[in-house]
Formats: structure tokens, C-alpha cells, sequence
């Protein structure tokens, strides 16, 4: 942003809730954007020659949906019918924790130790285990403070209990692909509006066997790691939380070569709609194991640098 401001072209538009992309049918191609403000529940439309849609990935999904037209009544460039499947998420219910012996004689102060992140290692070159992906494995040690807080009165009583440390504590955790399908996807609301007039968005997406056998693997590895590494008292939990209440949600808007099994070409581009690009985590096809987030950087600023070549030659307009 800081670049963009340096060039004097640049308008921060504050309370600002994006209703949809205008299509304008007259004209078959996509002129601008619709807000609606966040105090005065106004509609204001701005026009452009180009339209970059990073909303995060639900919302990129819920903003298309939303934007229909004659030529388009089912969701912006919705003519494969794909637009809002194969919604895709890190799986983060596994993890695991041991006591560890030793070193009492050292502690950590301020963000240290930091959280170590061991590359996946299943499925890597080859297909070589029942389920599809893979996952990261997280690690992290600590010691608790004041452990006798909870006895001690006022005073040098409590100062002391304070400084007292107990053993070391290993815990552990995942981070694991899930696979994209059809059936994970997510709709617009027939019947609820938010504030601001707009449907709300309706998600459906569930875990599935191959989730189940990730998950144990995690464990198994996970313990054998454990054991290996000197800990003990290892202990497994499940959160069973429901996909969504973590991080790092994907698709809806994939990309792809072929207009008819994705929506989004190689550039990010909408196959027919070149003057529209997606570039968040609504546009991958997969989730990977890693942190995703310079993944749509990257892949944003190599969107830029197409969109203003094709400007300059004129192929945008």
C-alpha cells in the first residue's frame, strides 16, 4: 500500500462493505464495483478498468455469488456451475503432549522457545500411504510459572511462588491437508440477510474418512517421536472441532487450463471475464501443508504484473 500511495492514485474508502461486482450486460463485460457503507447503509458503485477481488476466501466466494446479472444469474463467471465447491481447510484437531525430564536448571524468557514446523513427510514424492496429503507436525516446549500461586497468601509468600517453575512440558500439533470435493462447498441464504441486505453466506463442509486416517497417522508418528526423543506421560487429544474454526480456508474459485473444471486461468484471471482476477485462497486448488498466505502474495504480484502489461498493450479495457 505504501507504493501505491507514493503514486498519488491511491483512495482509502473506509466502511466500506463490498455488496458485488457489476456486470454490465449492455456492455458483456464487468465495469466496477458495488459498496454499501458500513454507517449509512448507502450503495455506492466505483468503475474501473480492472477488478481485483481479495476478500478472503469465503468472502471472495460470498461477493461472486452475490454479483448476478442476466448473463450471469447463478454468481459471477458461474457458467461451469463450480463457483463456491471445493472448498478446501487445514485440519488442526490433532495434538499431543508429554512431560519431559531434565534441564531444570534453564527457562525462557519473552517468545522463546518458538514453535519448530518438521516439512511433511508422507506422500511426498510418490503415493505411498492409504489416504491422500499429508500434514506438518508442530512442535513446542515449555515450563509453568508460579506453581504454587494457587497456595500462597500476599506478599513474599507470593513473590516467591511466582519465581517457581515446574518440570518441562513437550506439546505437539497438526497441520493437515484436506482434500478438496464438490461436496465441501458453500451457498447463499435464501431467507437470512445480514445489516447490510446481503445473504448470508451458508457453509457446508465436513470432514471425511480420509481426514480420520490422517489424523491417526499424526498420532502414531507423533508418539514414536515423542518416545524417541526421551518424553513420557504422552497423552493424545481431539478436538473434534468443526472445519471452519481455525485458519487457512481455500477454493470456491479455483484455477485451472480448462473453463469447464475451473473458473480461473493460470493468471488468476477469470476465463471470461479478463478484466477480473482472484487472487486470495479462493482461487487455490489444494491446501497444501504450509502456511498459505505468501503463497497469494506471490501469486498476486505476479497477477499485477500480467494485468498491467495487458493494459499497456491494450488487451484490458
Amino acid at each position: 500500500m505504501t507504493w501505491a500511495a507514493k503514486t498519488g492514485n491511491l483512495t482509502l474508502r473506509p466502511d466500506s462493505v463490498v455488496h458485488s461486482i457489476i456486470y454490465d450486460d449492455e456492455k458483456g463485460k464487468v465495469t466496477g464495483v458495488r459498496v454499501i457503507d458500513r454507517v449509512t447503509k448507502e450503495a455506492t458503485e466505483y468503475f474501473a478498468k480492472v477488478i481485483f477481488l481479495n476478500a478472503s476466501t469465503l468472502n471472495s466466494n460470498l461477493i461472486l455469488l452475490n454479483s448476478i446479472s442476466k448473463r450471469y444469474p447463478n454468481g459471477l463467471g458461474n457458467d461451469s456451475g463450480l463457483l463456491g465447491k471445493y472448498i478446501a481447510f487445514h485440519n488442526y484437531r490433532g495434538s499431543m503432549s508429554a512431560d519431559f525430564e531434565g534441564f531444570e536448571d534453564g527457562y525462557y524468557f519473552g517468545r522463546r522457545p518458538t514453535t519448530m514446523m518438521m516439512p511433511n513427510f508422507r506422500n511426498v514424492k510418490k503415493q505411498d500411504m492409504d489416504f491422500q496429503g499429508g500434514y506438518m507436525p508442530f512442535f513446542s516446549a515449555s515450563r509453568t510459572r508460579g506453581v504454587g500461586v494457587a497456595e500462597a497468601s500476599l506478599g513474599e509468600e507470593l513473590k516467591q511462588a511466582n519465581t517457581e517453575v515446574g518440570p518441562w512440558h513437550v506439546w505437539m500439533m497438526m497441520q493437515a491437508e484436506t482434500v478438496p470435493k464438490e461436496t465441501n462447498r458453500v451457498s447463499l441464504s435464501e431467507d437470512q440477510t445480514d445489516d447490510w441486505g446481503m445473504p448470508l453466506l451458508k457453509i457446508d463442509v465436513s470432514y471425511d474418512d480420509n481426514d480420520e486416517k490422517v489424523l491417526a497417522d499424526f498420532y502414531a508418528q507423533g508418539k514414536e517421536m515423542l518416545e524417541k526423543s526421551g518424553c513420557e506421560n504422552i497423552s493424545t487429544a481431539d478436538s473434534g472441532q468443526n472445519p471452519g474454526l481455525d485458519i487457512h480456508e481455500m477454493g470456491g474459485v479455483r484455477m485451472g487450463r480448462d473453463p469447464k473444471t475451473s473458473l480461473l486461468n493460470r493468471h488468476n484471471q477469470f476465463h471470461d471475464l479478463p478484466n477480473v482476477f482472484v487472487t486470495d485462497g479462493a482461487s487455490m486448488t489444494s491446501t497444501g501443508v504450509q502456511n498459505p498466505s505468501l503463497t497469494y502474495m506471490a501469486l498476486t504480484a505476479r497477477a499485477v504484473d500480467y494485468a498491467v502489461k495487458e493494459l499497456k498493450k491494450g488487451t484490458l479495457s
